[in-house]
């Protein structure tokens, strides 16, 4: 299922190594040079990704295969920016804390843009920025964040299988299951050494 519903995806995700400035979290944050990374990279890290039509989302058969293949059965759809989210400046701090989550985190983005921050392999911050059309999916047991750009505005379909369960796990939490098949399948695997420990 990884391999279709990829045209256009370069148009609506984009990724790259971010630097170490302590500005605004909602700015690009890119290093100079610039550092792109291929989305071919983000799946060494587990994390997969599609284009879909958001304008129909309702009736999107590409959108219904995806969520039969991957067992995707809830379905939410919020609205992130300051007139809709309560605390919003509190929340938007919240979603910024690195944690991971003992499941998939799956977002679909329906109008807006925002970004998904990574570890990569070396512990270095991989920025992905998901614009309207994107959907990404970041493996469960991945250290993470989220923010909005400076556009402060997302409506994202929130997936998951089964009834979900929102809670973050703060970093560290290197003893969790889920964080040992995580690093076990994406950091040991390919790296042949040992994995990076919490800080």
């Amino acid at each position: 299922m990884e391999a279709v519903f990829q045209d256009g995806k370069e148009e609506v995700l984009q990724a790259w190594y971010m630097d170490d400035s302590e500005e605004d979290q909602r700015l690009p944050h890119h290093r100079e040079p610039k550092e792109f990374i291929s989305l071919g990279k983000l799946k060494e890290l587990g994390i997969v990704s599609w284009c879909l039509n958001p304008d129909d989302y309702e009736n999107d058969g590409d959108l219904k295969k995806i969520r039969e293949a991957r067992g995707y059965s809830y379905m939410d759809i919020c609205d992130v920016c300051p007139e809709k989210l309560p605390n919003y400046e509190a929340k938007l701090k919240s979603f910024f804390e690195e944690h991971l989550h003992t499941d998939e985190e799956i977002r679909y983005c329906l109008e807006g843009s925002g970004y998904f921050d990574v570890r990569d392999k070396s512990d270095h911050w991989i920025r992905i920025e998901v614009k309207k059309g994107g959907m990404i999916v970041l493996p469960a047991g991945i250290y993470h964040r989220f923010t909005l750009d400076t556009n402060n505005y997302i409506k994202a379909m929130r997936l998951f299988v089964g009834e979900p369960v929102w809670t973050p796990f703060n970093r560290p939490h290197d003893d969790l299951p889920a964080r040992k098949a995580y690093v076990e399948t994406f950091v040991q695997n390919k790296l042949g050494g040992p994995a990076v420990e919490a800080r």
